[in-house]
């Protein structure tokens, strides 16, 4: 229930956000200032993912959700007080530290942009980074009310960031005569719009946060009860999730050599590969946490507890994540076309991006679960195994993609990246099989052949209606295919009794499968 509340949130801003990306192809294509759009928003996304919610909910939910059984909630507030007062101090002073050099920021991590990309990607820098700042409460709002077991607030609010972009981008383009040199005044704009939209984001989950917290006191301390422990499990977090933002940062600077809208590509495939990662390993993953820390936690039902979640994590989240892997794999340029192709998006840009979002299809399992797997770890309060395990993925996805974009491009950055995601995945299953016994037993293994036999019959058929609907619009084309893996993968999975497709069965029909 509590997933599926998450999922929705999620649904509704994905929705909202495909529609915010349709129309920045419309207008921006995948040319110079659309590059300049992707690298100028992923500088200061990195340093707001560094401080903000993947970090922040692993290490401030435990500490929080524990003081909040408390009768008296006295502890509990003035821990969220705390935590927001030092979040506010330590985004307020890197945001200043980014705009003033955004220049030099810029010139590191898209070096390979030539002197106009460069010089608007710094303006769009300066204009973006307190977005920054902002975004990181939205994480503190996100961690105090999945504790309180609200889900679909946080994940839903992001929505109104998608709308503010949507806004902005009609509302300039309505004013602009839409020539070359418009196409800088509406990056402008939208990144303007961007910023507003993070304020709307806050604005709806304030309230809620103030009445469950029943006030915020705001200060900055690490006096309060569980201010340090919440620092010291966050420190490697930090660190861990440096490593993830630094692996997102190493593929920009790749990207920028590999010429006009090698950037851009990276970025719609990474829309569309981020979908299935936040419906089902995101969801998953936050709704896991919270119990999985109260299962390791004194006087819990232990490690026995924790390995069972983690094993149904697992399956839920391989259901869904395998077969989008097939679909990427199978039919990328079609998914592309029919989300994207329209305006300044042409079919030659579906078919380069589709290859990059076929190669992010090779490592969808890893990146969807590598989340879960390291809740359990949090949980356990340790927070170091996931960071040696990330850093060494890091330096094995690094060095891949740079080996293999000189012959494949922007792919070639795509696929050494799933490669160290599939890397971080299995290091982490291992690790944890060592700590709590094995997540993956016999059954869940027949369990995940199943998926993918599902998914490779699936994927043939899928292969085969693109060929029969090859004349067709894009969408309506695309619509097609999609439909047809649809259906096969979950006729195929309901006929070998896999449990998810019969719990989906039943959800979708209320009643049992036969």
């Amino acid at each position: 229930m509590h997933a599926s509340r998450v999922a929705a949130g999620i649904l509704v801003t994905r929705v909202l956000g495909y529609v915010r990306e349709r129309m920045f192809a419309y207008y921006f294509g995948n040319g110079a200032v659309a590059d300049a759009f992707r690298a100028a928003l992923r500088i200061p996304n990195a340093l707001r993912n560094l401080l903000g919610e993947g970090t922040l909910s692993a290490s401030f939910i435990p500490v929080y959700a524990a003081l909040n059984e408390r009768t008296d909630k006295a502890a509990a507030r003035a821990l969220a007080g705390a935590i927001l007062g030092l979040l506010l101090l330590a985004s307020g002073a890197l945001t200043v530290i980014g705009i003033v050099f955004a220049p030099a920021i810029t010139a590191i991590v898209a070096q390979g942009f030539d002197g106009p990309r460069r010089e608007l990607t710094t303006v769009l820098v300066r204009i973006l980074f307190p977005m920054t700042g902002l975004m990181v409460v939205s994480a503190w709002c996100l961690g105090i009310l999945n504790t309180h077991r609200r889900f679909f607030l946080p994940y839903a609010a992001p929505a109104f960031w998608n709308v503010a972009g949507i806004a902005a981008m009609v509302g300039a383009a309505s004013l602009l005569a839409g020539g070359a040199s418009d196409l800088r005044g509406l990056a402008l704009a939208l990144a303007w719009g961007t910023v507003a939209g993070s304020v709307l984001q806050i604005a709806v989950q304030l309230p809620t946060c103030w009445r469950l917290v029943q006030g915020i006191p705001l200060r900055v301390s690490v006096g309060p009860e569980g201010v340090r422990a919440v620092l010291l499990a966050w420190t490697p977090l930090v660190i861990g999730a440096g490593v993830a933002q630094l692996s997102g940062l190493v593929d920009t600077f790749l990207a920028s050599f590999t010429g006009e809208g090698g950037l851009a590509s990276l970025g719609y495939a990474q829309l569309i590969q981020v979908l299935p990662i936040s419906l089902f390993g995101v969801a998953v993953a936050a709704v896991s946490l919270p119990e999985l820390s109260r299962d390791a936690a004194p006087g819990g039902q232990g490690t026995d507890a924790l390995r069972n979640r983690l094993t149904g994590g697992f399956r839920r989240i391989a259901y869904f994540v395998v077969p989008s892997a097939f679909g990427f794999v199978a039919a990328g340029p079609a998914i592309v076309a029919m989300l994207f192709q329209t305006g300044r998006f042409d079919a030659d840009d579906s078919a380069l991006v589709g290859g990059v979002l076929a190669a992010y299809g090779i490592g969808l399992l890893g990146q969807a679960t590598v989340k879960l797997f390291a809740s359990g770890f949090y949980a356990l309060r340790d927070t170091r195994t996931p960071v040696r395990i990330a850093i060494l993925s890091l330096v094995v996805s690094a060095v891949l993609s740079w080996l293999l974009m000189r012959p494949l491009g922007p792919a070639g950055i795509a696929l050494g990246s799933s490669i160290g995601g599939m890397l971080n995945m299995v290091l982490q299953l291992r690790a944890l099989d060592r700590r709590v016994g094995p997540v993956l037993a016999g059954g869940e293994w027949a369990r995940l052949g199943r998926v993918v036999v599902a998914s490779l019959v699936a994927s043939a058929g899928a292969v085969a209606g693109g060929v029969l609907a090859a004349a067709w619009h894009p969408v309506p084309q695309g619509i097609a295919v999609l439909g047809i893996f649809g259906v096969l993968y979950g006729a195929l999975t309901l006929a070998l009794r896999h449990p998810d497709a019969i719990r989906v069965w039943q959800s979708l029909t209320g009643s049992p499968a036969n």
